[in-house]
């Protein structure tokens, strides 16, 4: 009898593993590829850019996996397999790009650009299920850095943050910083013209033309 007893103790203790594994594996895990901006890459933007009241960097790079922004509203958590596993209203720390495998440059924005503290909880205050939730998380007291463009090649390829791509990169933020806005406008319109090229042409041009701007997005220059 004692020796049944043992056996079926693990055997029950086999089944609760099981059980467990299985659990687990109808959850969908996902795998974050996050890479760090290494310290001289930072430092020379900072330098290039110039530093915020804050004494933080007015441009950055950041990897996408990285880059979280708050989300609030309704979310459905769902297993592998698509079955509904819970729904709660809440705010949560999301991936704030698309593309989550790039290196994004950002510029920061000081926090008056979003209106007051009661002006942006009266614009982004949403309501699901009876409750209130800050649709794009609290008020910003120290600014936010926004998207200035993704670094990319011309048909979307990953291009990974080099010495020279970065001292582009700065020049482009140099420039920025005291080139007129309307000019500024004037050569993205003739950037969006040339779709057709190979991503050393377009790095180079960048820099040939003094272009501060990339992807439809233009920088704006930092007082």
């Amino acid at each position: 009898m004692l020796v049944r007893g043992v056996f079926l103790y693990f055997l029950g203790l086999i089944y609760l593993l099981q059980l467990n594994l299985l659990r687990e594996n109808r959850m969908i895990h996902v795998i974050r590829e996050r890479h760090e901006t290494p310290e001289e890459v930072a430092r020379r933007l900072e330098v290039a850019g110039g530093r915020n009241r804050f004494g933080e960097a007015n441009y950055r790079v950041i990897w996408g996996w990285n880059r979280l922004a708050w989300i609030g509203g309704k979310f459905e958590d769902r297993d592998a397999h698509g079955d509904l596993l819970r729904e709660v209203v809440e705010l949560r720390m999301e991936p704030k790009y698309p593309q989550v495998n790039r290196w994004h440059v950002e510029r920061w924005v000081p926090p008056e650009t979003y209106g007051s503290p009661r002006e942006w909880y009266a614009k982004t205050v949403e309501s699901a299920n009876g409750i209130s939730v800050a649709a794009l998380g609290p008020y910003p007291e120290r600014g936010e850095y926004e998207h200035c463009f993704t670094l990319e090649g011309p048909k979307g390829e990953f291009v990974q943050l080099t010495p020279t791509i970065v001292e582009h990169l700065a020049q482009a933020i140099e420039w920025a910083r005291r080139f007129p806005k309307a000019k500024q406008r004037g050569l993205l319109y003739e950037r969006e013209a040339r779709e057709e090229r190979k991503y050393e042409e377009w790095a180079y041009t960048l820099m040939d033309d003094a272009a501060p701007a990339l992807h439809g997005v233009p920088f704006v220059t930092v007082g």
